[in-house]
């Protein structure tokens, strides 16, 4: 793709960006090049707008491993090893890599993420696809995913967490933000929300579910330990815990919004080993069994 003058000033770009492009590039430039040269010239902000503006391409990036102060590349990256990037990682489709990928500020695709180590970021991480990792991811701002989001280890998240598809976390999960899941999800060990938490359809975790502000999920919510809520707990369809069910003082726990009061013994049972205090609708059945 040849970028000319006319071409780039018919998106707008800001005024000292376009100086820019005028003094180096005013013949006309590659689209990736001249996203190589940006980044070069610490425009790594000026980089990621230009990949807003013309989109992905389908080249694909084939390396043994990445060390770089920045990188934005218009199509797809495949690292056989590390990608360490001390500010953005940027992609217009997806990032392989077989190792982890580390990054300062951003870690971006517009597919796919995927590692075979461990994710980490001091900022956001983004896909409009899938994000899997074979180890953990810990960010420390905000986690968004068009698709699914699976790590075989634990997921730490400083901010929101919020993704299209089903969340899949072989130990722990911890987030700081609102967590907002479209799907399932399905947790190993504990889950932390320090704020809501929201699913459309059902969660399912192999120890504690602990939220410091209110609990939803569509279908039902099952905890191996207890289910602990600062505000209210909602099920659409049944509520299990082997140990305490609790809501937020005032608040309410209810289970089968969403089927009918003549069917809450099949499908909005509530279990725990005692019975939650303020239990405004579902079918209390006694402690779990197994």
């Amino acid at each position: 793709m040849d970028l000319t003058k006319n071409f780039v000033k018919n998106k707008r770009p800001c005024a000292d960006g376009f100086r820019w492009f005028l003094r180096n590039h005013a013949d006309g430039s590659d689209y990736q090049p001249l996203l190589n040269a940006l980044v070069d010239a610490g425009r790594v902000d000026d980089a990621c707008w230009l990949l807003t503006q013309f989109g992905p391409t389908d080249e694909v990036l084939k390396v043994d491993a990445i060390d770089a102060e920045a990188m934005v590349f218009a199509g797809t990256l495949e690292v056989q090893g590390n990608i360490e990037v001390a500010t953005v990682l940027r992609a217009g489709r997806s990032i392989r890599a077989g190792g982890g990928i580390r990054a300062g500020k951003a870690i971006i695709a517009g597919e796919d993420v995927q590692a075979g180590g461990s994710i980490r970021c001091d900022g956001t991480l983004e896909a409009g696809g899938d994000i899997k990792v074979a180890w953990g991811i810990e960010v420390e701002d905000a986690i968004r995913s068009g698709g699914d989001v699976r790590a075989e280890w634990e997921v730490i998240c400083g901010a929101s967490l919020t993704l299209d598809g089903n969340l899949m976390v072989g130990q722990d999960l911890i987030t700081k933000g609102v967590l907002r899941c479209h799907k399932n999800i399905r947790v190993g060990g504990a889950m932390t929300a320090h704020d809501s938490i929201w699913v459309g359809n059902g969660i399912a975790v192999g120890a504690s579910i602990l939220c410091d502000s209110h609990l939803e999920a569509n279908w039902g919510i099952k905890a191996g330990q207890s289910i602990v809520a600062q505000g209210s707990i909602k099920a659409g369809e049944s509520l299990q815990a082997q140990e305490e069910i609790r809501a937020g003082e005032g608040y309410g726990v209810y289970a089968g919004l969403v089927v009918q009061v003549e069917a809450w013994e099949a499908s909005a049972q509530v279990h725990a080993s005692s019975k939650p205090q303020r239990l405004m609708s579902g079918w209390w059945g006694g402690a779990c069994l197994v």
